[in-house]
């Protein structure tokens, strides 16, 4: 999975670089965080957490102005420290990595709509104090991967020239999110499959005005 995920992270830049020429591309970074239900009394008694809070960063770009404002955008956001995972000594650190079909339309000349829809890959890392694989590397954590779907918007505002602001809202729907993983031996889960991100993003746009 994390093959496959790097690969497309790869062709898809090809694709925008190839295309930036003729289009309108922008690139942008931000943060925020993130949203879900606390877990069930079941869910506690079992030691599920929720997948909630702290600050996420985020780093993408897209290319856009084919036929009727649509594009396309690749944007990976993660949890910038780790978090306790149910008060022991293992934390964890979730990655979205989202591939999406963007609609752009322009509301004013300095004022527009993000509206974007697409799958993805959460790679959720757990960490533990001892080291647990050094092939080649030596590292203390193991990546758990799930399929996602993912929608979101935001309303851009130029503030000079091309660059603009994006307060924005993103749904991920991550598959088995709710389920037990056997990492170390402990099985814990996360609430619910449904996560909201909440945040905003800084940007540049590349091309014609």
């Amino acid at each position: 999975m994390r093959k496959l995920t790097l690969l497309a992270a790869v062709s898809a830049l090809f694709f925008f670089v190839k295309l930036a020429a003729a289009q309108q591309g922008d690139v942008f970074f931000g943060g925020g965080t993130l949203l879900s239900s606390a877990p069930s009394a079941i869910q506690s008694a079992d030691n599920n957490i929720a997948m909630r809070g702290g600050t996420y960063l985020n780093i993408g770009g897209d290319i856009a102005g084919f036929r009727h404002h649509l594009g396309f955008m690749v944007e990976t956001s993660w949890r910038a420290s780790q978090a306790d995972y149910f008060g022991n000594e293992e934390t964890y650190r979730p990655i979205l990595t989202d591939f999406n079909v963007l609609y752009q339309p322009h509301l004013t000349k300095k004022v527009g709509l993000d509206l974007f829809g697409g799958i993805g890959v959460d790679s959720t890392r757990f960490y533990v104090p001892s080291v647990t694989s050094c092939s080649p590397f030596c590292i203390n954590y193991s990546s758990q991967e799930r399929f996602m779907q993912h929608f979101g918007g935001g309303v851009r505002y130029y503030v000079w020239h091309h660059f603009f602001v994006r307060p924005e809202i993103h749904y991920y729907h991550i598959d088995g999110n709710d389920t037990l993983n056997s990492f170390t031996g402990n099985d814990f889960g996360f609430s619910s499959d449904n996560v909201i991100r909440v945040g905003g993003s800084i940007g540049f746009t590349l091309g014609p005005d």
